[in-house]
Formats: structure tokens, sequence, C-alpha cells
């Protein structure tokens, strides 16, 4: 493949695995990120330095919301794709701050597609969230499934955003794919993320908050399988107009069981301070992967333990952590 693929969100968790990737897969990539304080930039900067001098890759720091910074570097690369994955994450904190989840993840987005409509770009990856499914309870959730419910202003973010991509492609045919991701976790992951603070507290001898009786469910999906996911869609998003697949474990984890995880793995006694369920929140999430299965080849094949043994090795070999 010539030109570049320009990853957005490149210094965050996902964004930098999918750089990493990408470069030992032999293509160019330039990555976009404003470094956003909602956790500490050293954060970023560490998870960029593995690869940020490698011949391949271009940064830029910006914010992909500002239309003239956008325009500055589409303007200086030939780009060929785009993966977009910066976003404003965290369900619960845009309880507290919706219209910055707006005015990145929806009008971000929006600026983006527009650089690509005037430069001619038309294979683009999207991506969304499991939120986008709101209160769902029929699983596995579905491709096809209602998405006019959501439940927090994260999710009704990325329905903004899947919105905007389905337009873009239907006024100017731009072949995009668009992924639902379920609950990422693993190596670098963001420390406002239950499997983080969990070995964290639990390491440190504290308590964790477990909210409700246990019974929740999440499908969480270790990094290196969305990452396979990501790059088979940017691959393969010349052979159809406009898709959209949901990236998970397909086999969910309930709070019980990752608690007693946590405690297998560290070898520790998890202590817990138990209080009512989040709003906003899904109670159960389960990814119906047979659409990605059958069309992107994708195939996860890491079980929770195995991802979670995997990330408390990572955690032990920081020289600095978050406290949380």
């Amino acid at each position: 493949m010539t030109g570049y693929i320009l990853v957005t969100g490149a210094a965050g968790f996902i964004g930098s695995h999918t750089c990493e990737t990408l470069l030992k897969r032999n293509y160019h990539v330039i990555g976009l990120d404003n470094f956003d304080p909602y956790y500490p930039r050293w954060v970023k900067e560490r998870n960029l330095s593995t690869f940020k001098n490698h011949p391949n890759f271009i940064f830029y720091e910006g914010d992909f919301t500002d239309s003239d910074f956008a325009r500055r570097v589409f303007d200086r690369h030939p780009i060929t794709h785009l993966v977009h994955l910066g976003a404003k994450a965290g369900v619960r904190n845009s309880l507290e701050n919706p219209l910055a989840y707006i005015h990145t993840n929806a009008h971000g987005t929006a600026t983006l597609l527009e650089e690509c409509r005037l430069k001619g770009i038309n294979k683009v990856v999207i991506v969304s969230s499991s939120s986008v499914y709101g209160g769902t309870t029929e699983v596995p959730f579905k491709e096809t499934d209602s998405i006019i419910h959501p439940m927090s202003p994260y999710a009704a973010s990325k329905v903004m955003s899947e919105a905007l991509a389905f337009t873009y492609h239907s006024l100017y045919d731009i072949q995009t794919s668009v992924l639902r991701f379920f609950t990422v976790y693993g190596p670098r992951g963001r420390p406002d993320m239950a499997p983080y603070i969990f070995l964290h507290r639990t390491l440190q001898g504290e308590s964790i908050i477990q909210y409700g009786d246990g019974s929740s469910g999440r499908d969480y999906t270790y990094i290196d399988d969305i990452v396979n996911g990501i790059i088979s869609a940017m691959e393969k998003t010349a052979q159809w107009n406009y898709e959209v697949f949901n990236l998970g474990n397909s086999s969910p984890v309930l709070l019980s069981e990752f608690i007693s995880t946590i405690e297998e793995v560290t070898g520790k006694t998890v202590s817990r301070v138990i209080k009512p369920n989040q709003p906003g929140d899904s109670p159960f999430t389960l990814a119906g992967i047979r659409k990605a299965q059958r069309m992107l080849d994708y195939s996860p094949e890491t079980s929770f333990k195995e991802g979670l043994t995997k990330t408390l090795e990572w955690y032990n070999s920081l020289d600095k952590v978050l406290m949380v």
C-alpha cells in the first residue's frame, strides 16, 4: 500500500497499539493526538515512546476538531486511509461533561470526514462502541439491533459519529467500516477502567468498589484481538461500501468472576466495597461476532485470564504507576 494511514488518538491505549502493529507490518503511519487531560500526559507519552522514532512514523500534536489543524495535516501528506480511533472516552465522565463529548466525538468526526471528502480519501474506519446498544437486553448484540436509545452522552456521541459516517458514505461514496468495540483491556489500558483499577488497588492492599451484586457482565476483549480486527477492516474496506462490525470476545465475564480472576492472577484477596449500580452503564454486554468472523476473518484468541495475566506483567514492569 502506498501513501499514509492517518490514525487519530495515536497516543492512547488502542491507538498506540494500532500504530505499533501497523509499523511492524511496514505501513507508513501519521499519528494525531491532543493529549487530552482526561488522564496524565506522561501516560500517553510513554505509550508513544516505543515507536515514536520509527522512520515510517510521523506524529502531530493537535486537536482534530480544529478544522485548520486537520487541513494542514491532510494537505502535507498523501493520505490514503483514515483510521479514526480518537475520541473523548468514559461513560461516567460524559454524564458530567456532555457537551465536551458531543464536540469531540461528533463534531470531530465530521471535521475529519469533511477533509476526506475534500481530498478524495475514500477508505475510512470509524470506531464506535458497544454502548450504542443502550439498554438492550437481548443477547448477543447484533449489528442490526436498534441504536436509537443510548443511555449516556458518550453513547449518544458515538451514535452521532456513526450517523455522520453513513451520511458521508451515502453522499460522497466513501467506503467505510464502523467498528463497535466491546470493553477493550490489556497492557497500556486506560487507568480509569476496571482492569487497571482493580489490579492496582488489589496490589496496593486497597479496597475496590463493586457496583451491584456481581451479576453484571462485560464482554472483555484483549487489545491484540481488537488491533487485528482494526487492521483487517482497514485492509478490507475497499471490498464494500458501508459495513458495521462488532469486535468483541463473545465470552462475557461476570463481575464476580472478574474479581475471582484478579485474586487468582495476583495471589491476593480482594477487599471490596459494594455500591449501587451506576447510571449509564449497560448491565450486560455480549458481542455477536459472526459478521466480523465472516468478513474480517476476525478470531479473538485471548482468554480473560490470559489477558489479565499479560496486563499484570505490564503493570509490574512500570517504573511509575497512576494512583487511582
